[in-house]
């Protein structure tokens, strides 16, 4: 949670200061802020950090709401960190504190997170209607995003501008995204199961 939380307010940092080289486009403050937010890898990192806080107050902590949530944040900070590992890394030439920055949410938050669920848990939490209340959030950002870009023509992420490279390309990447989305989801559930006490049952 910490390394996530450092990560997002170090790219918060450098955003509200504009001296981001993502991108050679000058936005005013409010439309980088706006920008900012509609990153998939800073909505994953605080979905992270919002999971994750109320098991440092109480380990065992549960809930329906959480449940979704935090199979929800552990799923999309893991598709965060592939994403950017096969997509985004090799395009990457970011220094100094933007550079740190990148490689916490980027790297060191999904990691941490996995592990961190694959020791700790909390366990039994997953079921199969939390599977699917799962891919609410992932699947309604790519919506929002697609049809954000086709109105402002901004798309945070290159492999998802239509202008650039149309619509059927970005149609199978979205694809692509949402069966790796389902899967991570089905594995996440089944490595619950496996990885939870013999005689626990899961709660409905």
């Amino acid at each position: 949670m910490t390394v996530a939380l450092v990560g997002v307010l170090i790219q918060l940092a450098v955003t509200v200061a504009g001296t981001s080289t993502v991108t050679t486009e000058t936005f005013p403050l409010p439309v980088r802020l706006w920008h900012f937010v509609g990153y998939f890898t800073i909505q994953s990192n605080l979905v992270v950090i919002a999971t994750v806080l109320p098991l440092v107050r109480d380990p065992g902590h549960d809930g329906p709401i959480w449940r979704v949530l935090r199979l929800a944040s552990l799923v999309m900070i893991t598709v965060t960190g592939l994403v950017h590992w096969f997509l985004l890394r090799p395009l990457s030439t970011l220094t100094g504190g933007e550079a740190v920055g990148d490689v916490l949410v980027h790297v060191a938050a999904p990691a941490l997170t996995v592990l961190g669920w694959l020791a700790f848990g909390p366990r039994p939490r997953i079921t199969a209607p939390t599977v699917a209340r799962s891919m609410v959030w992932p699947v309604a950002w790519l919506v929002c995003t697609l049809v954000a870009g086709g109105l402002t023509g901004w798309y945070p992420y290159p492999f998802l501008d239509v202008s650039a490279r149309g619509a059927a390309p970005v149609a199978l990447t979205c694809g692509a995204i949402a069966v790796l989305l389902a899967g991570l989801s089905t594995a996440c559930w089944r490595l619950d199961r496996v990885l939870s006490v013999p005689r626990a049952t899961i709660a409905p």
